[in-house]
């Protein structure tokens, strides 16, 4: 491969953030020694937010590349407790929600694509603390739950900028929930939260279809603060990072299989309030950030159809707020 660098005008560490991929690894192309890895559709993953009105950050990985987060742009404006869905390989990713005013706000951005977000819509009631899926390539992001234990889901059409429209009703209302899906075979799944006190529901929709969830099994113990992503088609999904008590627990579950879900393994570090990311059926799944102190960095990482423990993937950028945010992926 030539040393595009050169042409471009564009110095190594400028052009591996344009590529998607590590600087190491694209030294190693350039000097003879294989292709890029994939790190364009499919294969990056960005997350948003920090606590505190100031979090406007936007960071991203290269899902199948261990390496630290580098920046991606800023979010519309500073916020916490966010949720985030995306399209899939169509590359539009939304960030929904804020701990700040003004809460209904919704973001998009183009995944690939390095820079700021912008203005996509309003949800239908502004809130925080709750979480979303989606139904990938088919394009339809649900969004459910909320802070004073809200019922609500709303839904959007990721690639149609507009406001969000009301969806239906969990089984029961909480914040701090988890959520995933199995893409395409259109099987959202919501687990944990909080309503009143820590709860081990698990509710299912078929995103495609409007109408309010049905019971789907239970999570091992009561939780909340968790955070959930899959293989997507291959229809595993996993949760983790729990709160009261705080610890390591990863659980599974078949999405398109009613039941309760099994142990999977353990993070590197006990936390909560995180965020979770994958590349689908490259089998990778990724949790970033959390609390207490100590884990505020991490990023850790797993191999979605194979269970164990987590492994370390690489770090978020310094700051100790990265909690309460919100991840998605293009794939």
């Amino acid at each position: 491969m030539a040393d595009i660098s050169k042409y471009m005008e564009v110095d190594i560490d400028n052009l591996a953030k344009i590529l998607g991929v590590s600087k190491d690894n694209l030294t190693n192309v350039l000097a003879g020694g294989g292709d890029i890895p994939a790190g364009g559709a499919g294969d990056r993953g960005v997350f948003g937010g920090l606590s505190g009105s100031s979090g406007n950050v936007m960071e991203y990985i290269t899902i199948s590349t261990i390496g630290d987060a580098q920046d991606f742009g800023d979010l519309t404006i500073g916020r916490a407790g966010l949720a985030a869905c995306s399209n899939g390989s169509n590359d539009r990713g939304v960030f929904g929600g804020s701990n700040s005013a003004p809460t209904n706000v919704m973001d998009y951005i183009t995944i690939s694509t390095i820079g700021d977000a912008a203005n996509f819509g309003d949800l239908t009631v502004g809130r925080f603390y709750f979480q979303a899926t989606s139904n990938g390539t088919s394009d339809r992001g649900v969004f459910g739950g909320g802070q004073g234990s809200t019922s609500t889901m709303d839904y959007i059409t990721v690639s149609s900028i507009g406001d969000a429209l009301d969806f239906g009703d969990l089984i029961q209302g909480r914040s701090y929930i988890g959520a995933c899906s199995n893409a395409t075979n259109d099987r959202g799944v919501f687990a944990g939260g909080i309503s009143g006190p820590p709860v081990n529901t698990m509710d299912y929709i078929t995103i495609s279809s409007i109408g309010n969830a049905q019971d789907f099994g239970d999570l091992t113990l009561e939780r909340y603060g968790l955070r959930g992503t899959s293989n997507g088609t291959n229809n595993r999904g996993v949760f983790a990072g729990f709160r009261d008590p705080v610890d390591n627990t990863i659980q599974y579950i078949t999405i398109t299989s009613l039941g309760n879900s099994i142990d999977f393994g353990d993070l590197t570090f006990a936390r909560s309030y995180l965020a979770s990311a994958s590349n689908a059926t490259g089998e990778r799944g990724l949790w970033a950030g959390g609390t207490p102190a100590g884990g505020n960095n991490i990023i850790d990482y797993v191999t979605i159809s194979t269970t164990g423990d987590a492994q370390d993937f690489g770090d978020l950028t310094p700051p100790a707020s990265n909690i309460h945010i919100a991840g998605l992926s293009n794939a």
